[in-house]
């Protein structure tokens, strides 16, 4: 895997113009609709590919990857309702980075969008505009994938993912008051807007120096020097204390968990008793309901 090209980026940052290369996302995208067994599942089957064809032929940025770089991310749908063309269900949204120098992948993003609803006829044509939604699903579409570039971006060059955060928000903005669920500030705790504000408030966004500390100066470095890599992760878990502080309640909390703790088992499983007793002290009362994953952290041996 290739380090991103920084040089590029800053350039695309600053607004000055690159050739177009391959499209920034590899989506692996599935429909399930077990929960709505005897339905014609032909609507489906299109909405799947017409999602397919958009999150992975749309360029929603001026980078440049070529198609080794794209970035890795996976989109499942489950439906729970379907009346009148009114699709009702939720969504599980990941995203992985390869680590340098290694075969190993790493989940920057997972969480479950429970607030999806949309309109979808058999053969609709889903059509990005950079500049207004068409409609709330490729609103969804775009918000996600922006958010994802974000976060990719971030976990390379601190706050590099700023652009797409700003396109994110204002998707957000635009969404406001279209009366779809999901999207309005303060509505709920768990929305895409409570997500996006996650990464970019003020007292949660030491989430994004994490994302840089953790993945480039962390475990990046751990191929070559594990000791070195894991001092910078241990490091950088001070930011979750901050945002507990700051906001207990905060998304970005249980979108770390469910992103990170399972990896920290095996980061923590040959650092010094000193080491990993420090990190459980930190990550115990954060999430005081995870004691089986943050005892394997404490004694690996007892994994």
């Amino acid at each position: 895997m290739k380090i991103r090209n920084f040089v590029i980026s800053l350039l695309v940052f600053a607004g000055c113009s690159l050739p177009s290369k391959a499209q920034e996302l590899r989506c692996n995208v599935e429909v399930n609709t077990q929960q709505i067994e005897g339905t014609n599942k032909s609507v489906f089957e299109s909405l799947q590919e017409a999602i397919n064809t958009y999150m992975n032929e749309t360029k929603f940025t001026n980078a440049t990857f070529s198609p080794n770089e794209k970035i890795e991310c996976r989109l499942f749908f489950t439906v729970a309702e379907y009346n009148d063309d009114r699709i009702k269900g939720d969504l599980q949204v990941q995203l992985s980075r390869p680590v340098y120098n290694s075969s190993y992948t790493t989940t920057l993003f997972n969480f479950r969008d429970s607030k999806i609803e949309f309109n979808y006829r058999d053969g609709d044509p889903l059509v990005f505009n950079e500049n207004t939604e068409e409609n709330n699903l490729t609103a969804i579409l775009d918000y996600y994938a922006y958010l994802l570039l974000g976060i990719d971006f971030d976990s390379f060059s601190p706050n590099g993912g700023q652009p797409y955060f700003d396109k994110a928000a204002s998707i957000v903005q635009q969404m406001q008051s279209s009366g779809e669920t999901g999207w309005r500030t303060f509505e709920d705790t768990k929305n895409r807007a409570a997500v996006l504000g996650s990464y970019t408030d003020a007292n949660t966004s030491g989430i994004r120096r994490l994302l840089y500390d953790y993945h480039r100066k962390g475990l990046d470095e751990m191929v070559t020097s594990s000791d070195k890599g894991r001092a910078v992760i241990t490091e950088s878990l001070n930011e979750l204390k901050t945002v507990y502080s700051n906001a207990p309640m905060s998304v970005a909390l249980s979108i770390f968990r469910d992103s990170k703790l399972d990896e920290l088992v095996n980061v923590y499983s040959k650092a010094p008793q000193t080491e990993r007793e420090s990190v459980y002290t930190l990550l115990q009362p954060i999430y005081p309901t995870e004691s089986n994953r943050l005892d394997k952290i404490k004694n690996p041996e007892n994994k």
